[in-house]
């Protein structure tokens, strides 16, 4: 399964670890033993690659004109998440640009609270529904009399793939490819330990595309002769305030200097969790931490101040919010979704300044706006 998974990580396991560097920007790693075989090679031309600027656009560039008057209903898992509320902040700017009314709703990350939402929802009859964060099969139900009046339905990072999502009513996930943010997340830590890395993974088993990236970042951490994967740790992103502090601080008593790197599905992990080392005293390249999502401010803050987060892989947040805004449109117009998947992006130090890093976000300088607006024929 995990050559099939990662073939390109397998199939350069006959590489020697000295092969390559660590991963620029980041402080260097331990040197490994003489013996430590890794696909060092391989794994630096995948992160050059995933960390270049944005590439020119892959995406739509024709569909249909701007369909008038709608309202859209916005269901955010949990606004307190950087991702989902940068998302949601792209769809209020692409329905202002295509002349649409939108009302948020947040469940709180809650399984009461997703009820309610989702009721307040199709309480204001919308003509579409974007699901920001929660998992489309766990919703199912609640997602029925949406489809049962004809309300098309779009989401973001509501299953573990993206495009249509089977078994349910919605019609496209928008999304990056998940396991290859994994993958490029697990590489990064690998490549800066120079083979060595001794890992904790965070992710929250509640829902199905975090348990696919942590499952799928472990992988290639076990698929590393040299390094260790310490744990799997499960705490719920709605609880990251309550839980993680002292989660930390268990991990630190129990591994001590072996935890030399932290991967986690979201970045909201390491907002509960840097304080709590900053606290034990640590120095800030004691323990690099690295994201498999979302890019949110904090995290870039945390890259450019250098204090232990090293990268994340950020999710164009805005561009996303466009996408869900375009794909809506289409089903609107009785059209197909396009499913574009946007490339995976890798920010570090050496190149968190562009592409919207000075505002503290990933947003590609590839004219996604002005390409969606002459889709509409909004100026």
């Amino acid at each position: 399964m995990k050559c099939m998974l990662f073939a390109l990580a397998c199939a350069g396991m006959q590489l020697v670890a000295m092969a390559a560097g660590p991963l620029s920007g980041s402080a260097p790693g331990p040197e490994p033993a003489a013996s430590a075989l890794l696909p060092m090679a391989g794994a630096q031309r995948v992160l050059d690659a995933a960390a270049k600027p944005a590439a020119a656009w892959s995406g739509p560039r024709s569909g249909p004109r701007a369909q008038p008057g709608k309202h859209i209903a916005v269901v955010g898992e949990d606004l307190r998440n950087g991702g989902i509320l940068g998302v949601a902040q792209g769809v209020r700017e692409a329905a202002k640009v295509i002349g649409w009314n939108v009302s948020v709703f947040d469940c709180g990350g809650t399984v009461s609270g997703r009820r309610r939402a989702l009721a307040d929802a199709l309480a204001k009859s919308p003509d579409g529904l974007l699901l920001i964060g929660p998992d489309a099969h766990a919703i199912q139900a609640a997602l029925l009399p949406f489809k049962e009046r004809g309300v098309p339905i779009v989401g973001w990072h509501v299953a573990p793939t993206a495009g249509p999502v089977a078994g349910t009513p919605v019609a496209m996930n928008v999304s990056t490819d998940p396991l290859e943010v994994a993958r490029v997340t697990a590489l990064a830590a690998i490549v800066q330990s120079k083979g060595q890395a001794g890992v904790v993974v965070f992710t929250d088993t509640s829902l199905e595309l975090p348990k696919t990236k942590a499952n799928a970042m472990a992988d290639v951490v076990r698929a590393c002769k040299g390094c260790t994967l310490l744990e799997i740790t499960d705490v719920a992103i709605s609880r990251n305030p309550e839980l993680m502090p002292q989660t930390t601080r268990d991990l630190l008593a129990r591994h001590g200097k072996r935890w030399t790197h932290a991967l986690a599905i979201n970045d909201i992990y390491f907002d509960y969790a840097t304080p709590v080392l900053t606290q034990a005293g640590l120095a800030n390249d004691a323990i690099s931490m690295l994201s498999a999502g979302d890019g949110s401010a904090a995290a870039f803050l945390r890259i450019k101040a250098g204090t232990f987060q090293s990268a994340t892989v950020a999710e164009p947040l805005n561009l996303h919010g466009w996408q869900l805004i375009d794909e809506m449109n289409r089903l609107l117009a009785k059209q197909p979704v396009t499913g574009f998947v946007f490339p995976v992006h890798l920010v570090t130090p050496a190149n968190i300044d562009t592409d919207g890093g000075d505002r503290l976000m990933y947003d590609p300088a590839n004219g996604y706006r002005d390409i969606y607006k002459r889709i509409w024929q909004r100026g």
